[in-house]
């Protein structure tokens, strides 16, 4: 990602974050623990950077928070067991927000985005990445290999709705290759399936694969962005729009969900924090910069609205290829 892209990032997201923060004072102390539900495996994009906002968290509040791995179905079983949850401001989602937006359109639960105070942290950009000891060299021998074989090649993901389908299915709609569907319960798991050669390649983030990648254990082949993806200890990965003119990528914005109906001071008390902490916290900065991910933290009404247009792509893209449900506008999600 280019220098001056990321930092016009940074800028517009730290004032986002600062339009979004209330002008009372921190008023809630909590006085046990927060569980905070990861809805995918340990180790995949959602879980790794949740670990590190938590630690930021933990020394701010005060309070313990604890990380619980609850996976399935896309990510909803977690996440509507923190909707079920007593309201009472000590239970937490993670997740990316095009996910959180799209689960009323798969019927797998019926709460919209907007039932939910968003805090971002980090927006991350999907990588095309093959297992090292496949043969396509480039994104070009790739989908030609896809045209010539179509539903042969095997794609690990995360599961319907994840960062990874997503890419993938944006790849298909706008090259017409048809590739085999494989899922796993979160884009780490995809990522070793894909160097255990028990898949071709993984269309997870790059903050998932990064490690593979510079162990070169998986070979990217483009990030799936309108922009070039700078990955520490590797280089460049040239962007998808490189090879397929003209596809439309949203930012994936991912970060912590807390349902409306909590006491007001929790959300006030989690809006303030995010101003003067999370805003400015180095080991967020580190984790996207080492990681292949934009540092990007914004907070409240900003934060829908910067989520919104993955959102609306996400949704639509399980309307037009037959998986939604419910049709995205019945639910107030109009087509982008």
């Amino acid at each position: 990602m280019h220098k001056r892209f990321f930092l016009k990032s940074l800028s517009l997201a730290a004032l986002a974050v600062g339009l979004a923060a209330p002008a009372m004072a921190q008023q809630w102390k909590p006085s046990k623990p927060i569980n905070l539900v990861v809805p995918w495996a340990a180790g995949g994009s959602t879980d790794q950077v949740t670990r590190v906002t938590a630690a930021e968290l933990e020394k701010v509040l005060g309070q313990k928070i604890v990380i619980v791995n609850q996976p399935g179905a896309s990510g909803s079983i977690g996440t509507k067991s923190v909707w079920d949850a007593p309201k009472d401001g000590y239970t937490w989602a993670a997740g990316a927000a095009q996910d959180l937006g799209a689960y009323q359109t798969l019927g797998m639960l019926d709460v919209p985005a907007t039932q939910w105070h968003l805090f971002l942290t980090v927006a991350n950009v999907p990588v095309v990445g093959v297992n090292a000891g496949r043969p396509w060299q480039d994104m070009k021998q790739l989908l030609d290999a896809m045209k010539a074989k179509p539903d042969e090649v095997k794609v690990a993901t995360a599961g319907v709705t994840s960062g990874g389908h997503n890419a993938m299915e944006l790849i298909s709609r706008a090259t017409g290759v048809k590739y085999r569907h494989v899922t796993y319960d979160g884009g780490n798991p995809a990522a070793v399936a894909t160097v255990a050669g028990e898949t071709d390649l993984t269309t997870q983030l790059a903050v998932e694969q990064a490690d593979f990648i510079r162990g070169k254990r998986i070979r990217p082949l483009a990030a799936v962005s309108d922009k070039p993806l700078e990955l520490e200890g590797f280089g460049t990965i040239e962007p998808i729009t490189k090879f397929v003119p003209g596809i439309k990528v949203p930012t994936n914005y991912f970060g912590i969900f807390i349902p409306k109906g909590v006491p007001p001071e929790v959300v006030a008390t989690v809006q303030q924090v995010w101003t003067e902490h999370i805003g400015k916290s180095e080991a967020l900065k580190k984790y996207a910069t080492t990681r292949g991910a934009l540092f990007a933290p914004v907070a409240g009404d900003a934060a829908l609205s910067a989520a919104m247009p993955a959102i609306a792509a996400n949704a639509w893209l399980m309307q037009d290829t037959g998986k939604a449900k419910v049709s995205p506008d019945k639910v107030g999600i109009p087509r982008p």
